[in-house]
């Protein structure tokens, strides 16, 4: 059952005989003196639906105790030490200076039930309605979006490394598994790889295929097992891991590492949620992203949501949009130019001040796709020469012959067939979008607006959240939207929160 924080004093009360110590501007003091308010009972009802057994620790405390973790990026095991130690902690929480917590498994409990539920951002959603109370946002009606490496929490594998961590999961969790005779590797030993020439791509090769034989006979005798969720996991992410990475050798029944990147590849069996992140074309990292939209003005997190490392900017974009009105402009840097979602912004009304991204141009200075007159309405494009042809279905348009003998032909393409054209499926949107961004109106928008994202980005990731504290993208979810919680808290407070006798106001 849930408890309830009790009203009365204690002899020994933190807060009574400590709170002058305590700036009443900080997030603990804050917190001493409104947790109550901020989250209620009710708030986490749901997560104890029996009215018997053994009450919960109060809701108050527990919450504010995972803002306080999330502000100074502790774990379960230290944030509990800083309840027992800390004067701050103690105050903010209501507890008596002799008190000695809870035990931390508490924490992965909340938060368990927080995953299970149907509001696992409610920390943040409670300070969210307090940034509304305040009425700050009220006027303000653009919203910028941005979003930030997350670096996993587990080592990257390789691919032999995956194999054999998989092919040891398998063997532990199923007994028909650990009988099989298998020969690539131990499985039992504590080497993580077989051993190997690593510097002879031959002896390599020989490796890759023990161990890709192995994994296809274990694969084979488990396709008759009745095997529990858990077992069924395990094998299937075997499944996964022995065939993204590989290829078919030259020689009969050999295999290789695949001169490849699988699409959508897992990096490690410890978090098969992590992927690889690519900021730039040069440069990435394996991981997670964490998306925020804010209030420029403010830096206030609006919305947050984290997902694995190859969904798009411009995928998660909408779901950060989701409970804002209509008459409300977005910012975004390029990475939000895709057609699809400037689609749904003018579907709803919404102004998008998103920077276009940079036209491809097939040969170095030559023309690009705005150089070409395009009639959507009768399916043509004509060259800078004037050659109209036709587009198809699929928005595919070929100028062939008429490329012949052509003076601009340099200017235009290097294929030998002649200039082949695609038209975006939201080819209006984009070319107006870049006519926008030429406009001085934009660029004053953009470059005063914009940067405000980047640094509430900085202040959500500064003194090591760069890293996520769990495994998975559900359980990283949560801890991101805390975070996004407590760095809201913290700003509202520089701006001047205070509780008047009509609500909450800001200075």
């Amino acid at each position: 059952m849930q408890g309830s924080s009790d009203p009365n004093r204690h002899l020994l009360d933190a807060a009574a005989l400590c709170s002058h110590l305590i700036a009443p501007n900080s997030v603990a003091g804050f917190l001493a003196n409104h947790r109550s308010e901020l989250f209620p009972d009710e708030l986490f009802a749901d997560l104890f639906p029996s009215g018997t057994g053994r009450p919960s620790v109060p809701a108050d405390v527990v919450a504010a105790v995972m803002v306080l973790q999330a502000l100074e990026g502790l774990t379960d095991r230290d944030a509990i030490q800083q309840l027992r130690t800390s004067i701050a902690w103690k105050v903010a929480t209501g507890l008596a200076l002799d008190d000695p917590g809870f035990h931390p498994t508490v924490l992965t409990l909340w938060r368990n039930r927080l995953r299970g539920s149907d509001r696992p951002q409610r920390i943040f959603e409670a300070v969210r309605e307090v940034v509304s109370a305040t009425g700050v946002l009220a006027t303000r009606q653009r919203r910028a979006l941005d979003s930030t490496v997350l670096d996993d929490a587990v080592t990257r594998q390789d691919t032999i490394t995956q194999v054999v961590a998989q092919i040891r999961v398998v063997r532990r969790l199923v007994p028909e598994a650990r009988a099989l005779e298998l020969t690539a590797h131990d499985y039992e030993s504590a080497v993580r790889k077989p051993v190997c020439a690593w510097n002879d791509p031959a002896d390599i090769e020989r490796v890759v295929t023990a161990l890709v034989r192995d994994a296809h006979a274990v694969l084979e005798a488990m396709a008759d097992q009745d095997l529990s969720p858990e077992q069924a996991d395990a094998v299937g992410l075997l499944a996964l891991v022995a065939d993204q990475d590989v290829e078919l050798g030259d020689g009969e029944g050999t295999w290789r590492i695949a001169r490849r990147t699988a699409p959508d590849r897992i990096v490690s069996v410890h978090d098969p949620e992590s992927r690889h992140v690519h900021k730039t074309v040069h440069a990435y990292r394996d991981g997670f992203k964490g998306h925020i939209a804010i209030e420029p003005e403010t830096g206030l997190v609006t919305a947050c949501e984290l997902t694995a490392g190859d969904v798009s900017d411009a995928q998660a974009a909408p779901g950060l949009l989701r409970a804002e009105p209509d008459d409300i402009e977005v910012l975004g840097d390029s990475a939000y130019s895709a057609g699809a979602f400037r689609a749904r912004l003018a579907a709803r009304g919404r102004v998008a001040i998103i920077k276009p991204p940079p036209l491809q141009r097939a040969v170095r200075g030559g023309f690009t796709v705005d150089d070409f007159a395009i009639d959507l309405d009768a399916s043509t494009v004509t060259c800078p020469t004037g050659h109209t042809v036709g587009i198809n279905q699929t928005g595919y348009a070929a100028f062939g012959a008429r490329c012949r003998g052509c003076p601009l032909r340099d200017h235009c393409t290097t294929a030998l067939t002649g200039k082949k054209l695609t038209v975006h499926p939201h080819y209006a949107l984009l070319a107006a979008a870049r006519r926008q961004a030429e406009t001085p109106e934009f660029q004053a928008v953009y470059r005063h607006e914009r940067p405000m994202v980047e640094r509430t980005l900085s202040w959500l990731v500064r003194r090591g959240h760069r890293r996520v504290a769990y495994r998975g993208v559900a359980r990283n979810r949560i801890w991101w939207s805390h975070r996004a919680a407590a760095v809201n808290l913290r700003r509202l407070l520089n701006l001047g929160l205070s509780r008047t006798e009509t609500g909450w106001a800001v200075a």
